[in-house]
């Protein structure tokens, strides 16, 4: 049987199967589970011991969580999903999951600045060393050391939507033992990107962003390509006590059922926004991987299924900071504040400078 399309996957995706069932999977709230005999509580804890389903305890996760991760396993074309409080503690699960003291971390110039900071105020301490790439890959090779044992990329990048060539990266990574490529794919989304089947190994999703939908959960997945990446991402999120509640899971879920038709829409307007944000004179550049003329525009038709409704612009040196500020007041339509994904349109001044190897420095 061929493999169903997306849109089949988010409609069809973790619901429930019989002869008499709901449309969609029941929220299924819980912290305790009881047992019938020791026979039944022993035959749950194998199953947990080979990184298997089943009820356990609430923060072992629950049966509306497993069809929020079904989806998304599907969407990713992966081994196994987990779920998380929100996209920073995926992240953070996975950077403790991958490392040791005394490895070392690439990272890429672009990725999320949280990322940066986990890298300066924990790993470092904790003995991790950590060095930066750019997204073009021009210096990749030659940061590569023997006790690397991580490669943290984001395509694209946050903010400036840089496209990094994943599987070129991938094929570097592979010609040495032992490393791991982890993708934060939050501008994809699950549906846009798809960094397992171009040979990453951990895919990560902020899903509060275009997953959700509606600006009203926190919510973080790792997708994994591989058991032995799953089991590693589990034992992690055990370790540390990650969990999610079924009722964010159900909303995610309801999230997703529409996530094909959202992510159109979003394109159609975002390009629309872009093109005519570049003919004004005020705008010195706008990023957006789907216009023409974008650096990164044949690595996007490569490798992406489409785009999302993030645009960024540069103004003229001229306009000054106060301008700036004015200029996303004067916005009728559009809030002002973090997060994006939503059904709502936002607005938000950054100082967005493109991170150079440099950087490593700050480590």
């Amino acid at each position: 049987m061929s493999q169903p399309q997306a849109a089949t996957v988010v409609t069809h995706g973790g619901r429930p199967h019989g002869t008499r069932v709901t449309v969609n999977p029941p929220v299924a709230r819980t912290s305790t589970v009881v047992f019938d005999s020791m026979a039944t509580l022993k035959e749950a804890l194998a199953e947990r011991a080979h990184h298997e389903r089943g009820l356990l305890y609430g923060r072992k996760g629950s049966s509306t969580g497993d069809a929020l991760e079904d989806v998304l396993t599907a969407l990713e074309g992966g081994d196994r999903t987990r779920l998380f409080g929100s996209g920073l503690a995926a992240i953070s699960c996975t950077l403790l999951a991958c490392v040791r003291p005394g490895d070392h971390v690439l990272v890429i110039d672009s990725c999320y600045d949280p990322v940066r900071r986990l890298c300066a105020q924990y790993l470092a301490p904790m003995g991790v060393s950590v060095d930066f790439f750019r997204p073009d890959l021009s210096d990749f090779a030659d940061k590569i050391r023997p006790e690397t044992r991580l490669v943290w990329a984001e395509c694209p990048g946050t903010l400036l939507y840089e496209m990094c060539d994943l599987p070129a990266l991938v094929a570097i990574a592979r010609q040495h033992d032992n490393i791991t490529v982890a993708v934060d794919n939050t501008w994809g989304s699950s549906l846009l990107y798809h960094p397992l089947a171009l040979g990453a190994d951990i895919s990560v999703v902020a899903g509060t962003k275009y997953l959700v939908g509606h600006s009203d959960v926190m919510l973080g997945a790792v997708i994994t390509r591989e058991p032995a990446a799953s089991h590693r991402i589990a034992d992690m999120a055990d370790l540390l006590g990650h969990s999610v509640s079924p009722d964010d899971a159900y909303l995610a879920l309801r999230g997703v059922r529409t996530l094909t038709v959202r992510m159109e829409q979003h394109q159609a307007n975002a390009l629309k926004v872009a093109q005519w944000l570049q003919q004004q004179p005020i705008i010195r550049t706008v990023f957006h991987p789907a216009l023409a003329d974008d650096p990164g525009h044949a690595l996007w038709q490569r490798d992406c299924k489409g785009a999302n409704g993030l645009v960024s612009i540069e103004f003229d040196p001229a306009v000054s900071e106060l301008q700036t500020h004015a200029f996303v007041e004067a916005l009728q339509w559009f809030g002002i504040g973090h997060s994006w994904g939503g059904y709502e349109s936002l607005a938000l001044p950054m100082h967005c400078r493109l991170y150079t190897s440099e950087a490593a420095d700050d480590i």
